[in-house]
């Protein structure tokens, strides 16, 4: 920390790196990494650390990848090793379920994140509720935000609120936000609910911690990172880079930002040494607007069936493709290779 007068801060943090960071290892992460990991950013005085796999609890499957380590297995020694930061856990309707939540909440979690497709909050009522009743701080996530507009955006944020969501988040899951985007997004949700609002933003227009930093000006009470901006596709917003330019601007973070540097080079690049360039198959999930999850997905499928990485991301945006539909990769990538076929036969 940078001293014992160091100014309250003005929003609280949460660091994703051991959930949607997941995506960027094929949720391969081991307890020797996750205890590294949480010991680190613990010291550095991250308040929040999320861990899951990376489509949540219960993710790890044929469908979504499976772990390396029961995610469980994860959390426990992620418990075990904080002192001071809160452990969260995400989860979305379907993938996970109830038996997923009690044993994440009996080994001791503190945050609940309950996720929905930005248009099916509805959906998330009974696991709120549930968390509630486990006496945890429970988050409202609304993925893929930039799919509708603000007033909108309010209508889904007010179910999750009426639920009993002690947060909701404005949630860029592809990246495809403008700053503009971003503040009108914040700033609908802040002036239409009592409850606190956060931001979660991914980094493939190179603009996360630019959004974040506009959230935080229309109010935002909670925003998210991953150390090195380990995530799917481009990545998230990095942690380290967040907190330096927040202390920078003289808005205090409650995080050491050299301790949160130190974590980002010496325990999480390592996992993955490439990890945050935004290359053209990134920048594409954000200029198509498609979840960062698919690109692993979509490469293989365009490597199998002999066609473009990016004519599929493309397919996926104008289709408007959501989480839970990777099946959608697969046809895809089987329809543009018979046209491609159709199209070499005509000449």
């Amino acid at each position: 920390m940078s001293g014992t007068s160091d100014p309250p801060t003005r929003f609280r943090l949460t660091d994703s790196t051991l959930r949607d960071g997941s995506h960027a290892v094929a949720h391969q992460f081991t307890v020797d990494q996750a205890r590294a990991v949480v010991t680190s950013l613990d010291a550095a005085g991250v308040p929040v650390i999320e861990v899951s796999h990376g489509d949540g609890l219960g993710g790890s499957s044929f469908n979504y990848g499976f772990s390396h380590t029961p995610e469980l297995d994860l959390l426990e020694v992620a418990i075990d090793a904080r002192t001071t930061s809160r452990i969260a856990i995400l989860m979305l309707p379907g993938i996970g379920i109830r038996e997923d939540l009690l044993r994440a909440a009996d080994l001791g979690i503190d945050v609940a994140r309950i996720a929905t497709h930005c248009t099916e909050a509805d959906i998330s009522q009974q696991h709120i509720a549930l968390a509630k009743e486990l006496g945890l701080e429970v988050v409202g996530f609304l993925m893929m935000s930039h799919m509708i507009g603000p007033d909108h955006l309010l209508e889904q944020a007010r179910k999750m609120a009426s639920y009993g969501a002690d947060c909701v988040y404005v949630v860029d899951s592809a990246g495809a936000m403008t700053i503009d985007d971003a503040r009108r997004r914040v700033a609908a949700l802040k002036a239409g609910l009592d409850c606190q609002v956060g931001l979660h933003a991914h980094n493939n227009l190179s603009l996360a911690v630019a959004n974040s930093m506009a959230a935080l000006e229309e109010g935002a009470d909670q925003l998210d990172g991953c150390t090195t901006g380990l995530g799917a596709g481009a990545g998230n917003c990095p942690t380290e880079i967040l907190v330096a330019a927040l202390e920078r601007s003289g808005v205090a973070t409650g995080v050491d930002p050299l301790a949160v540097m130190d974590t980002a080079e010496t325990v999480v690049r390592p996992i993955r040494p490439k990890q945050g360039v935004i290359d053209r198959d990134g920048l594409l999930l954000g200029y198509a607007g498609v979840y960062g999850s698919f690109l692993l997905h979509a490469k293989r499928a365009a490597e199998r069936y002999g066609v473009d990485v990016a004519d599929i991301l493309l397919e996926l945006g104008r289709r408007k493709v959501v989480g839970g539909q990777e099946d959608m990769i697969i046809d895809v990538a089987v329809e543009l290779e018979r046209t491609a076929a159709t199209a070499q036969a005509a000449t």
